[in-house]
């Protein structure tokens, strides 16, 4: 039994060693976050005056920052686009070409810069985005860290702002449906390369696309179903094979020896008393 489960643990493993050898499905959106300044998840220790967010093309001209503080309230005044920048690590984005995604390697960072007005506490601070990439997609996402830096008092005359996203900018994006956030592995595409990628080919090939999870999820039931029918049939087997040769072992053979030598030595005994009374 422990031999079965053995191999069961290791076709299980090897199963998922496959699958995640298997390569991922490519990411469609275009237009996407690249990297940031800061990154998100990391400690900030200085009070920065702007945030920059890279994308993988310049973003719309009506797009939508905002900073939240620890509180939840709003510490961004503004936004502006700033120059662009060689990314330390290239990206891939995907695009249609004769009904095939075809990948493309861009190493441009297109930056949003977003003005902080202060930093009122430490703790939690979160940058939202929203667009609208050129070829229609929505570009929604969120960079968080840590602020551990010293507190800094808000600007004469400054409140938090409140106005929301541009109303033709959010029904632009709430139109796309389910749309994936932004990835720090999205590709760099300028912006007249979504000529390229037909409108609607991205949401169709996504929709209507083989699931990249499916692969080896198939992998690991018929590794699974495989051993189970081995183990099953492996008890049977090994219940069968004993029965024949146990009445055949060494200790049969033995005992059917001194059963047949007892005889043998009375005969001899009772053979061999009259010669000698005959013989006195």
């Amino acid at each position: 039994m422990r031999k079965v489960l053995s191999r069961t643990v290791a076709a299980l493993a090897a199963a998922l060693a496959v699958s995640l050898l298997l390569p991922v499905a490519p990411a469609y959106a275009h237009g996407q976050l690249a990297t940031s300044t800061p990154l998100t998840g990391t400690v900030v220790r200085e009070p920065l005056t702007q945030l920059a967010l890279y994308f993988t093309e310049k973003p719309a001209s009506n797009a939508h920052f905002a900073v939240t503080g620890p509180d939840g309230s709003r510490v961004d005044s503004s936004w502006s686009h700033g120059e662009p920048k060689r990314l330390d690590k290239p990206v891939t984005e995907y695009f249609m070409v004769n009904g095939v995604f075809e990948p493309r390697l861009y190493h441009t960072g297109f930056p949003a810069m977003v003005t902080v007005a202060h930093w009122p506490a430490k703790g939690r601070y979160t940058a939202s985005y929203l667009s609208v990439a050129s070829d229609g997609e929505a570009v929604r996402g969120e960079v968080s860290f840590d602020y551990q830096g010293p507190g800094t008092p808000a600007p004469a005359g400054w409140s938090p702002p409140t106005a929301g996203p541009d109303p033709a900018l959010l029904a632009q994006a709430e139109g796309e449906g389910s749309i994936t956030p932004g990835a720090t592995g999205s590709p760099v595409a300028p912006t007249d390369a979504a000529a390229d990628d037909p409108a609607g080919a991205a949401p169709e090939q996504r929709d209507g696309g083989f699931p990249a999870w499916l692969v080896p999820a198939l992998i690991v039931v018929v590794v699974s179903a495989v051993v189970l029918l081995a183990a099953r049939r492996r008890p049977a087997a090994r219940g069968a094979s004993p029965a024949g040769p146990r009445p055949a072992g060494p200790a049969g053979r033995g005992a059917g020896a001194r059963k047949a030598a007892g005889p043998t030595r009375k005969t001899g005994a009772r053979t061999g008393g009259p010669a000698r009374r005959g013989r006195r």
